[in-house]
């Protein structure tokens, strides 16, 4: 696991306020929306994205097909802050 995903795990305990959930708790590959994941929602969904905006300067346009996609794991979202660096 990287650095960066290690980060990703805390930040996303963090912004979702995830008191039963630690960061060691999910796995990179683990879907964070729906029953089989974390559980977040599409309320969720909007906090996390403007938390991303704000933390990492990544922005994710409201009409983007890959909006999913992008928000699927930690992997996805570590491709994305990576995609967004580089």
């Amino acid at each position: 696991m990287t650095t960066l995903h290690q980060e990703l795990k805390t930040f996303i305990v963090d912004t979702m306020n995830l008191e039963d959930i630690a960061p060691a708790d999910i796995a990179d590959d683990q879907p964070l929306f729906g029953e089989e994941g974390l559980g977040l929602d599409s309320i969720d969904a909007l906090e996390l994205v403007l938390a991303l905006k704000k933390t990492y300067g990544v922005v994710i346009e409201a009409n983007d097909e890959k909006n999913r996609q992008h928000l699927r794991s930690v992997n996805t979202l570590a491709a994305l802050i990576t995609a967004h660096r580089g």
